[in-house]
């Protein structure tokens, strides 16, 4: 039985596409919430660079990036 779910992803984004912040969830709400803070997060020198706070939906938590972990 398949199951039609919405999930909403969360990003950040730098001026090449990376991400660097993934968060994904079911709850529009909370997703709407987090995308706030994303895009708060964002200082006017990012903005000018160029980064981004994306949210979008998939219908499948296989469409969910991973995000990678860096390590400096």
């Amino acid at each position: 039985m398949t199951t039609n779910v919405t999930i909403w992803v969360n990003e950040q984004l730098d001026p090449s596409g990376m991400i660097h912040a993934c968060i994904a969830c079911s709850d529009e709400n909370k997703a709407r919430a987090c995308h706030e803070s994303f895009s708060s997060n964002l200082d006017s020198q990012q903005r000018a660079e160029g980064w981004v706070a994306r949210l979008r939906t998939v219908k499948s938590w296989d469409d969910v990036p991973v995000a990678p972990l860096s390590i400096s």
